[in-house]
């Protein structure tokens, strides 16, 4: 009987620690986690799902993060790609057709999409609805939360999947009003560490079509 009534209390502490932390208490962790990062080198597996097509596309390459604003997305399956962004200005660099693409990002992407949540243009809290929202996933010791934006755009919410141990981010998924959506995996990642300079910069062939802001040039 003793041993029963030990057990009842073991999982209900179980119970109890498992809501220790709230949705809002996990992004703010997230959100301090990255602030404190300095820098971060993670791999990622990008998957985009469609209503019209029944298998996803998939992608896989390397982050690079540094704050408070640069990143490089290098993609490397099934094609070489490159998606930097350093003060503002997002460069797109795509090898195989050999072209460059420049471009602002409108403040409104930088507060809504898997750029924000890296560079923490805004706080959670002030742009979402921020709840408890598991969902299927094969990790343990994660923290699942639902972000509903509180002013209208592209997605109709986002679901987080945030390392209880690092309060990093793992996964992301992106959902949009039309069905379909996007999702990011993160796996080997490191903070804190050193990024030479180059990481930053672009670096494209002679012959590379350039297309900037929607004026194009010849290098």
């Amino acid at each position: 009987m003793r041993r029963l009534f030990a057990l009842g209390l073991a999982l209900a502490a179980l119970a109890a620690g498992a809501f220790a932390v709230t949705p809002e208490e996990a992004v703010a962790n997230l959100e301090r986690a990255l602030k404190t990062a300095g820098t971060l080198q993670a791999r990622f597996e990008q998957l985009h799902y469609s209503m019209s097509v029944s298998t996803p596309l998939r992608e896989k390459g390397e982050f690079f993060l540094q704050k408070p604003d640069r990143m490089r997305w290098e993609y490397r399956d099934p094609q070489d790609k490159v998606f930097l962004y350093k003060d503002g200005v997002l460069e797109m660099y795509i090898a195989e057709e050999k072209q460059l693409t420049r471009s602002r990002v409108p403040q409104e992407a930088l507060e809504s999409d898997i750029f924000g949540i890296f560079l923490g243009v805004m706080s959670f809290r002030d742009a979402y609805i921020v709840e408890d929202s598991p969902f299927p996933t094969d990790a343990a010791r994660v923290r699942q939360v639902k972000l509903t934006p509180r002013t209208e755009g592209d997605y109709s919410h986002i679901l987080l999947e945030i390392d209880e141990h690092t309060w990093l981010l793992r996964r992301a998924i992106f959902l949009e009003w039309a069905g379909n959506k996007r999702e990011f995996i993160f796996s080997q990642i490191r903070t804190g560490v050193r990024l030479p300079a180059r990481t930053f910069e672009l670096k494209v062939p002679p012959d590379c079509e350039i297309i900037d802001d929607g004026e194009t040039v010849r290098r």
